[in-house]
């Protein structure tokens, strides 16, 4: 089992919970918390394989990402009422998933010797997308396409990985400084309130 498979996997887990958490605030049934908890989780990475032509995607190949699923969402259900912090729970969740899967996509675009800020994009889409997916099927505006600072701090992480892997740092130390990055930039944002600026046209 490598260090790149761990960390898709601690992703997966992180986006299936950070869903879960999602439609159980919507008050879903049980089938919908597990299709939102799906999508969050593997949605960025189908994206990603089926653009580069990687098919059939992972999750079809290798059934431990529905069991893996499948799991969290029945721990995410039966610990509910002990999660009394759902915001927090879900902030933190989506916030190590966002970190996990920009450094799984990054890697995926050096390893197809991508130019670099392909690998980027890739990086952005593989943690970002399934968060859009799920909320635009929670009918909620993608926190993507508001002014948080999300898909700023995948290309920050990814950018990092990128520089770290050139000077051909240990992959264990690239992987896990990398991931923190982005999860620190996302917690310093929310914490206090820093936005990318907004535009809008005047009638």
């Amino acid at each position: 089992m490598t260090i790149f498979y761990i960390l898709d996997i601690l992703g997966t887990i992180a986006f299936a919970i950070s869903g879960a958490l999602v439609a159980m605030n919507k008050k879903m049934d049980p089938f919908g918390v597990f299709i939102i908890a799906f999508v969050t989780a593997v949605g960025g990475g189908t994206l990603r394989d089926v653009l580069i032509g990687n098919q059939p995607v992972i999750w079809m190949t290798d059934i431990t990402y529905v069991f893996l699923i499948s799991s969290s969402v029945f721990i995410a259900i039966l610990f509910r009422k002990k999660l009394k912090h759902l915001q927090k729970s879900l902030f933190l969740f989506d916030a190590i998933g966002l970190g996990v899967f920009t450094i799984t996509g990054t890697e995926i675009g050096i390893n197809a010797h991508f130019h670099p800020i392909i690998s980027i994009a890739l990086a952005t889409m593989t943690a970002s997308f399934g968060g859009v997916i799920r909320d635009i099927l929670c009918n909620e505006v993608p926190v993507l396409f508001r002014k948080e600072i999300y898909a700023t701090a995948c290309i920050f992480g990814s950018i990092a990985f990128i520089i770290l892997h050139h000077l051909n740092i240990d992959q264990t130390i690239v992987n896990v400084s990398t991931t923190l990055i982005v999860i620190a930039i996302r917690l310093i944002a929310v914490k206090y309130k820093l936005s990318l600026p907004t535009f809008y046209s005047e009638n």
